[in-house]
């Protein structure tokens, strides 16, 4: 996939200080087999640094590298580790000295997950979130959201295993994002490159109605997730702000317009929040939004942020909740929570340099 590679040469060559990979290649006198080289070692044989690419001559590689053309264009600065050893957290730094968080998860079975992030911070707010309680700083390029996933297939390597799953699930809400966040999909999948199958890529939104719209018109058979979290706007506005911008109808329409189009399967997330959103009449009311079988509900325990006022609901009344769902003919998950112990589960995600939200901001 030609555009693929180009726009992976046309990012790394602007950090180079080029204009694009046209104006890299011209001053280098790099033929396309050259570029192709490059970006088969980083992209598909997830080689870390340019001195180990040996299809390219010493002193290309030399001359690359003082011009300061990089594979990596996030540098892992801290990592941890979960005490039950599957999951594993990163804080990467980015060029200009904001950092964000990724988590690879390694569950049973021979399935690993990367949840990568596409934005330092989060404009969007949500009461919940750790990462939405601090504020927006800025967008991530194409490459910065691709190379969080690369670093964690590097690491997988290594121990002779592969990312099998992608999901935009960290910082940052994917679709405020939306070209970078193509274009991160365009490297996972390049079939030259990284070559993840679009069915194991999933894009979480907390509901932007016009990029649902776009999204579904992309063709392309990558996992929509709908970050609900509320059935009916009283309870939705007053934990997701963006619910005053596109109420709780206005997303279902976009999700149905969706489904219409791609006739593909929509997960709805479910944050479940003790005395706010957890009661039988929420399941009852959760219950009529789910229209079909393309419509599956993932039950989510709370996990508490430094910031939040909230507390999550016990076990038996998530259980309880997600039983409800399931005698209106509800296809639902109760998802089990991983990295808790290392603040790397679902809404736990903010970096170090992130400003600390004062708790009233989170009501």
């Amino acid at each position: 996939m030609l555009a693929a590679r180009n726009l992976w040469i046309d990012e790394k060559a602007r950090r180079a200080g080029y204009e694009n990979g046209a104006a890299l290649a011209s001053s280098h006198d790099l033929k396309g087999y050259r570029l192709d080289q490059l970006y088969r070692a980083a992209a598909k044989e997830l080689i870390a640094e340019l001195g180990e690419v040996t299809t390219l001559p010493k002193e290309l590689r030399a001359e690359l590298a003082a011009k300061g053309f990089a594979f990596d264009s996030v540098e892992p600065v801290v990592t941890q580790r979960s005490n039950d050893g599957q999951t594993t957290k990163g804080l990467f730094r980015l060029h200009d000295g904001n950092e964000v968080e990724a988590v690879l998860m390694e569950h049973h079975g021979g399935r690993n997950t990367v949840c990568i992030s596409s934005q330092a911070g989060c404009a969007y707010a949500c009461a919940f979130c750790s990462t939405g309680q601090a504020g927006f700083t800025r967008h991530l390029s194409a490459t910065e959201i691709f190379d969080q996933a690369r670093y964690f297939a590097r690491e997988l390597a290594r121990r002779g295993r592969k990312v099998t799953n992608v999901v935009f699930m960290g910082m940052g809400e994917p679709f405020h994002n939306y070209d970078a966040v193509m274009g991160a999909v365009a490297l996972l999948n390049d079939p030259d490159g990284f070559g993840l199958g679009h069915r194991h890529i999933t894009i979480s939104t907390v509901g932007l109605v016009l990029q649902i719209d776009r999204f579904s018109d992309e063709g392309i058979q990558v996992n929509l997730a709908i970050s609900l979290h509320a059935p009916t706007d009283a309870t939705r506005s007053k934990i997701m702000p963006v619910n005053r911008k596109w109420s709780t109808a206005e997303l279902m329409a976009a999700v149905e317009r969706y489904i219409r189009k791609t006739n593909r399967k929509v997960f709805f997330e479910y944050v479940m929040l003790a005395g706010v959103n957890d009661s039988d009449e929420h399941a009852r009311d959760l219950a009529k939004l789910m229209r079909g079988p393309l419509y599956h509900v993932n039950v989510i325990p709370y996990n508490s942020t430094p910031d939040a006022v909230l507390r999550g609901s016990d076990e038996q009344r998530i259980w309880a909740f997600a039983k409800i769902l399931e005698q209106h003919g509800v296809a639902v998950t109760v998802r089990t929570p991983m990295g808790r112990d290392i603040a790397a589960a679902c809404g736990q995600l903010r970096a170090e340099t992130q400003p600390k939200a004062h708790p009233a901001a989170a009501r």
